[in-house]
């Protein structure tokens, strides 16, 4: 994923938090709002040091960002996500994080209507 593509700065997530909405399943948060001016969307990862050793926490954090390069030409683009890992996604496989946000992003009619 590309650096313009995530969200880093602590004000932009502070805003995303308080000003957006969020939507859950058991495995994933996922906080989003959404901005008008921007052309692609932006991603914000979170992952905490109750879910395990950096080993773990980097591994769950790249199989986010390969999930979402790999949903990213049906995201819609207008959009800042914010993604919360929970505790069960250290057991979890690429595929399995992959099918969990799809989950997560159909729900919220976050994906572009084929």
């Amino acid at each position: 994923m590309k650096k313009e593509y995530r969200v880093k700065d602590n004000k932009d997530f502070q805003v995303i938090f308080k000003q957006g909405k969020s939507f859950a399943n058991r495995q994933l948060v996922i906080y989003y709002r959404k901005k008008e001016d921007q052309s692609h969307f932006r991603v914000g990862l979170s992952v905490g040091k109750k879910i395990g050793n950096a080993v773990v926490r980097n591994r769950i954090k790249r199989y986010l960002r390969q999930a979402f390069h790999e949903l990213e030409k049906e995201i819609k683009p207008s959009y800042d996500f914010i993604i919360i890992a929970r505790q069960p996604t250290k057991e979890m496989e690429f595929f399995e994080v992959k099918k969990s946000l799809t989950h997560l992003l159909s729900k919220e009619k976050l994906l572009k209507n084929k």
